[in-house]
């Protein structure tokens, strides 16, 4: 029988931590003065990696390539935070010829742009660079939080080892690369009490939470189903298989920093930059880069936390190593606790679901999509948690009627989880949630992995019941120094 992990689960609010630099400083100034602590001050009973309401939060950045860019600009146009460090295995890598990311990354050009971005400001402000981001917390116990922006395989590596280190943490969807990770990343948020966010940025929009309170409000009447879909393709459509050949390593790229805990290889393109995702040892294919995107409504609306079954099919598989080129996917959701019963199916690779005809003047603005079908009618959402729209007796109503606001509403995405830093409270998509969606996100991916089976998913137990190769890609593979534990 599932059992609902909420019913005995504590609050998900994150405990404010100690500011280090604050006490260490006042610590030396009264030790030099010969004098001993009389008050404590009152930012120390904060706890651990607790940043006073009036101090400026040091942040980090882990990994600099394309996202990273994203999350770098979203972190600056605060004036309480800074960024002093960055570590990346690349010095510098070039995204200018992708379809996405139509820059030059690495740590070098994100050292660059920092700097000059803190000059108009503060002339002095320098940002220290490392290639090993173990190295860097390491020489820099000033740094308050961490940006996680590396690729999948090593976001839990990278979350666990900051978050134990007391830093703050905003990581990248997924949370993790596999299902274990997912539960020791939330473990380990909760026994630290640092400050949390998963990026998946739709989260905080006004849009997703208009989308969860007309969807509780009952607008569309219970609801029977949800269809998610994104039209993404794979990034190497014409790879067969893995590479096999070996390429000169690129100067200034550490490659075995980058493979991290994965086993060894030899370099080539198709890994770098962004290709990665393809390769279930580095990525998650399509469903996991945008499945804690597209999956998120659904989850947060209606308390998804287990289906009790996960069925993919997948189109035009080429090896069992790479990511297939379209998928669709179903989750069925069984009546547990306040989880109602549910069937979920994604789709990618270009196939969508039917939409009601009602929808025909909007259709072109659902390249990606969530809809829920409930018994009243349907609501149509815009990807990454974007406006809704209903269609009620065959009518098509672009600005439905919106109930009495039940979440609260964040600036953005950063300013939430900046405000959680210094004491506030938790952030919507903290650790807590975001291992929930993140593990109902990879079940689907270990679908898509397995492909075609209808798989038993025993939630308390992590393990699939009816297939045996389930178990090496829920607990993951490490190459020795590299363990995630």
């Amino acid at each position: 029988m599932l059992h609902d992990p909420r019913s005995t689960s504590s609050s998900s609010a994150s405990t404010p931590s100690l500011n280090r630099r604050s006490f260490l400083k006042q610590a030396s100034q009264t030790f030099a003065a010969g004098a001993a602590f009389s008050l404590v001050p009152r930012h120390v009973l904060g706890g651990p990696g607790f940043v006073p309401p009036s101090e400026k939060i040091n942040v980090a950045m882990i990994g600099c390539g394309g996202r990273a860019r994203g999350n770098l600009k979203g972190v600056m146009q605060h004036d309480d935070a800074q960024v002093i460090a960055v570590a990346d295995p690349a010095e510098e890598s070039d995204s200018t010829g992708l379809r996405i990311y139509r820059s030059v990354n690495g740590r070098m050009p994100f050292k660059s742009e920092i700097e000059g971005f803190y000059s108009q400001k503060t002339p002095n402000h320098g940002c220290s660079e490392y290639e090993d981001f173990r190295v860097m917390l390491e020489k820099h116990p000033e740094i308050d939080a961490v940006v996680i922006s590396t690729p999948d395989h090593q976001h839990a590596h990278g979350a666990v080892h900051s978050m134990r280190a007391g830093k703050h943490c905003y990581c990248e969807k997924p949370l993790t690369h596999n299902i274990r990770e997912a539960r020791l990343v939330a473990q380990v948020a909760k026994e630290t009490g640092v400050a949390t966010q998963l990026g998946n940025q739709g989260h905080s929009r006004d849009t997703m939470a208009q989308t969860i309170e007309l969807v509780r409000s009952g607008a569309i009447g219970p609801i029977k189903e949800v269809h998610s879909w994104v039209s993404t393709r794979r990034w190497n459509p014409d790879l067969m298989a893995p590479p096999t050949e070996k390429q000169p390593i690129p100067k200034g790229l550490n490659w075995d920093l980058w493979v991290g805990p994965r086993q060894m290889r030899p370099f080539h393109s198709a890994y770098v930059p962004v290709h990665w995702r393809d390769f279930w040892e580095f990525g998650c294919g399509a469903l996991g880069d945008f499945g804690c995107h597209d999956l998120d409504s659904p989850t947060w609306a209606l308390n998804l936390f287990a289906p009790s079954t996960i069925e993919a099919h997948n189109v035009g598989q080429t090896h069992p190593d790479l990511a297939p080129h379209g998928t669709i996917c179903y989750f069925h959701f069984p009546k547990v606790g306040d989880q109602q019963e549910l069937k979920v199916t994604w789709y990618d690779g270009g196939v969508k679901p039917e939409f009601p005809a009602a929808a025909d003047p909007v259709r072109n603005r659902y390249g990606r999509g969530v809809m829920f079908v409930g018994s009243k009618g349907y609501l149509l959402c815009e990807g990454a948690g974007g406006t809704p729209r209903m269609v009620l007796n065959d009518e098509l109503i672009e600005k439905p009627e919106l109930p009495a606001q039940s979440i609260r509403r964040v600036q953005d995405h950063y300013r939430d989880w900046l405000d959680a830093c210094k004491g506030g409270e938790p952030a919507l998509s903290n650790f807590e949630y975001g291992a929930k969606l993140t593990e109902i996100t990879l079940l689907g991916v270990l679908a898509v992995r397995l492909g075609g089976q209808k798989l038993d998913w025993n939630h308390d137990n992590m393990s699939i019941e009816n297939n045996s190769d389930a178990e090496r890609i829920i607990n993951g593979s490490y190459r020795e120094g590299w363990e995630v534990v």
